[in-house]
């Protein structure tokens, strides 16, 4: 069996519009949190999030397009316009049907969903936008994208929570690797950041409410109090190396492997002992053939909430034994915030970059070790070192833990 190969990437995240503005702000530490812009939050107690700011879809679709499509919408297929450029590949009338679209989103189009429950209770049933259904869909992208670049292969979306984007980019390594198909669109979605959508994860006490916003998120710290909300679209151009080879692309990194498990405990919180994600980790090394040890770096669920990271600590723990630590782990949301489904996709990134270029990022707002989360967390400062292979972690609501293996190809 040949190997799967990542040959584009795109994204528009709270850091970045591209690729390349969003390593360099990564590596620089630059956070995106600041005070919530777009909507009156006086009636909530959190007033931050992680926005995408100076983003006009206007400059990048037409004037129907825009009206015609949910905010995650336009982040997807901007993303996608980008890893498609990145990429170099062109489609035709014979590959088109060999080429899929697995774009995930979370909860899809909450401004659109939101927008229309208000016009309903304002205005009545006839000013519901009559495009609404296709807006709200998790889906949507997906079809969108594949509208977009003429792909008739098999367009879909996850649905795992924070897990959607590692599954999305799981199921295309999957289909990859049993010949359905010789590329894919791959990634994810999210803009979740409405009145509505803040508010309603206040109320599960998920979100940081320090009143120094330019010290949170703080994974792994100890006096680390809540994730920020972010949003944002991460999409690769992922084929198996025979298809890339032949068409003389060039290869950025291998997807080596992929795993997902549940915990079966409690729809919000992880199983104490760490054992669901570390299982993932575990089974997602024996998919690649990769022993602990050769594990270079972890991108981190890490969200910032006390429970999460104690439980993904671990989670490494239980899958690395010792060697858990030895190796440099980071949460690059303490830069981007949660994006939610979108976020997998754009760690995903993280880790092509980090082995790439040999530099990993670092756990910014990192002031107090916390005793029972005591790995090594790159505090503050990128870190120089050659990275051979990284994994991925994601874990969402519902029980889902989902990683990635991305490995440098040779």
């Amino acid at each position: 069996m040949g190997k799967i190969v990542i040959t584009g990437m795109g994204t528009i995240n709270p850091v970045g519009l591209n690729t390349a503005d969003t390593w360099q702000n990564i590596i620089n530490g630059v956070s995106g949190v600041a005070p919530v812009t777009r909507f009156d939050m006086s009636q909530w107690k959190v007033k931050i999030a992680c926005e995408v700011k100076d983003f006009n879809p206007k400059d990048y679709m037409s004037a129907k397009d825009v009206r015609r499509r949910d905010r995650f919408e336009h982040f997807a297929t901007v993303a996608a316009q980008e890893a498609m450029q990145d990429s170099g590949l062109e489609i035709t009338e014979e590959n088109t049907g060999r080429v899929g679209v697995l774009v995930s989103s979370a909860l899809g189009g909450l401004h659109s969903f939101q927008d229309s429950v208000l016009r309903l209770e304002r205005e009545g049933p006839r000013r519901i936008n009559p495009f609404l259904i296709p807006m709200i869909m998790p889906n949507g992208a997906a079809g969108l994208i594949g509208i977009d670049h003429g792909l008739k292969g098999p367009a879909m979306s996850v649905a795992s929570a924070c897990a959607s984007g590692i599954d999305g980019i799981g199921l295309a390594w999957m289909m990859l690797r049993l010949g359905m198909i010789d590329a894919a669109v791959t990634g994810a979605s999210e803009s979740v950041l409405t009145d509505a959508g803040l508010g309603a994860f206040e109320r599960i006490n998920a979100l940081s409410l320090k009143k120094d916003y330019t010290m949170t998120p703080a994974p792994f710290d100890k006096n680390r109090d809540g994730l920020v909300m972010g949003e944002g679209a991460a999409i690769l151009v992922v084929e198996t190396e025979s298809h890339a080879k032949a068409r003389g692309a060039n290869i950025l990194a291998e997807l080596a492997g992929y795993s997902a498990t549940a915990d079966a405990f409690h729809v919000t919180a992880p199983t104490a002992d760490g054992s669901g994600g570390g299982i993932a980790i575990a089974n997602a090394l024996i998919s690649a053939g990769i022993n602990v040890d050769e594990v270079g770096y972890i991108s981190a669920h890490g969200t910032a909430t006390p429970l999460n990271d104690l439980t993904e600590t671990k989670a490494i723990k239980y899958a690395f034994g010792e060697q858990a630590y030895k190796v440099p782990i980071s949460s690059t949301k303490s830069m981007t915030g949660h994006m939610m489904g979108a976020t997998g996709a754009l760690e995903t990134f993280f880790c092509v970059k980090a082995i790439q270029d040999g530099i990993l990022p670092p756990t910014i707002h990192y002031e107090t070790p916390d005793p029972e989360c005591d790995l090594d967390y790159i505090p503050n400062q990128a870190r120089e070192k050659k990275v051979e292979v990284a994994i991925n972690n994601a874990f969402g609501f519902g029980g889902h833990n989902s990683v990635l293996v991305i490995r440098k190809y040779a």
